[in-house]
């Protein structure tokens, strides 16, 4: 298949890593807005609260300096997002690290250093859609102890804890920022992993449906290619046979019509004969094709290669030699034991060597042998002599009688054997095997019948 063309290619890309830009600025705009919209908003709907405003009282001012370090941490968190596709490890530890230098610059604003959470949970997600865990557990747990220690910070510093017991104040703002790493990175990083499996395991059903549709489609072709293949060797079988045999007929009537016009007139008929069992064999070929007409078909065995020779008799010197052995006496039928396909393909390639004989070897003598006689297998030979006249010219396409053959004896498992003979002539041999066992042990010698 060829390959996609460079431009169209280039377009694509280009037109992808626009749409990943514009998903990356709405996610950076996204998480900006939600947090500033927090950082001002909460402290009005807290201080509406009946039971008493907590937050109103704690919180920063706003666009005081406290008010506006956090601020400019949140817009900082949210623009490094924006990097999240390129460098997803160190976006994550960056988001992670500017909390702590908030909470080292502005411990007043602790009542909303919580917010700061927020683009650490956005850069978490992102990270574990875009990097495998196995990479990505060293930048989490930095990102998980950065969380820690800014919220220890900040909750060391705005709580007081130093003034009494600096274990024990330790010990608690360690443990408020645990419980802040566990909401800003663990529990995002569960959920993120569970859907990027559930994706991954969609992926794999799609892509599991994709290949059995293409192994479909394979097969199909492959099956349309093999019947392609089967109606090609008919179709070259049918007029290889017949039309090869209609042409050599009118050349001998051209030469008796004045020489010997009896003879002539016997060669008109066979011709018509001819004719008319091609136009059969074709009606059969179409009716195997079509689906609105039942399809009749003669079903050709080795037994009926004796008629195939009388009819090459008429126009060339055939001669038919069948070998029986005492293991096929009583048999039903000859070539006992060789399926109906191998049957078929025996008829076939007999039919294709004499029309071969007949267009390259016209005057040469042919002889066809059936081997009956070993209780495996039966053997198949067409031999000619060498051609004593020139041959016609033929088409510089042909050679698709021999594939033919080659093609139906590896489809019947058969073997097959062509080439030229010591005298100059040409062999065929096809040997089948027989499906079972003869019932009775070879003969040590066959009694031959000569046609």
């Amino acid at each position: 298949m060829a390959s996609a063309d460079p431009r169209t290619r280039t377009q694509r890309d280009g037109a992808q890593r626009t749409r990943d830009r514009r998903v990356d600025v709405l996610v950076a705009l996204g998480t900006a807005a939600v947090a500033l919209g927090l950082l001002v908003g909460l402290p009005p709907l807290d201080a509406i609260d009946p039971d008493g405003s907590t937050l109103g009282a704690t919180a920063p001012a706003p666009l005081s300096t406290a008010w506006t370090v956090l601020a400019a941490g949140l817009l900082a968190q949210a623009g490094a997002l924006l990097a999240a596709r390129r460098a997803p490890r160190t976006v994550l530890f960056l988001v992670a690290a500017l909390p702590v230098l908030v909470a080292g610059l502005a411990p007043q604003a602790f009542a909303l250093f919580g917010l700061t959470a927020l683009p650490v949970v956005v850069a978490v997600v992102l990270a574990a859609l875009r990097v495998p865990l196995a990479r990505l557990w060293p930048a989490l747990l930095g990102a998980a102890a950065l969380v820690v220690v800014g919220q220890s910070i900040g909750f060391y510093q705005a709580s007081g804890a130093g003034r009494g017991d600096v274990v024990q104040g330790i010990t608690g703002s360690a443990g408020q920022g645990v419980l802040q790493a566990v909401g800003a990175v663990g529990l995002p990083l569960l959920v993120t992993l569970l859907v990027r499996s559930r994706r991954e395991v969609r992926a794999a059903r799609t892509a599991e449906a994709s290949a059995v549709f293409r192994e479909q489609d394979a097969l199909v072709d492959a099956a349309v290619s093999r019947e392609r293949a089967a109606m090609a060797r008919e179709l070259h079988d049918i007029a290889a046979h017949h039309l090869s045999g209609i042409a050599l007929m009118a050349a001998v009537i051209d030469r008796q019509i004045d020489s010997d016009p009896e003879r002539a007139h016997e060669g008109a008929r066979q011709v018509r004969e001819q004719s008319t069992a091609v136009l059969d064999d074709l009606r059969r070929l179409v009716g195997l094709l079509r689906e609105d007409v039942p399809a009749e078909r003669a079903v050709e065995t080795v037994a009926g290669i004796v008629d195939l020779v009388e009819r090459a008799r008429f126009r060339s010197d055939v001669r038919l030699d069948v070998l029986a052995g005492d293991h096929a006496r009583g048999a039903p039928s000859l070539a006992d034991g060789v399926g109906p396909l191998a049957q078929l393909a025996a008829y076939r390639t007999v039919q294709e060597a004499l029309a071969n004989a007949a267009l390259h070897a016209p005057s040469a003598p042919c002889t066809v042998t059936v081997d009956d006689r070993d209780p495996t297998r039966v053997v198949i030979r067409v031999e000619n002599a060498r051609a004593a006249a020139p041959a016609a010219p033929t088409s510089p396409s042909g050679g698709n009688g021999l594939r033919g053959m080659r093609e139906r004896a590896d489809l019947v498992g058969a073997s097959l054997q062509t080439g030229p003979t010591a005298t100059g002539g040409w062999l065929v041999e096809l040997a089948l095997g027989r499906e079972a066992p003869a019932a009775v042990a070879q003969a040590a010698d066959g009694d031959e019948v000569v046609a």
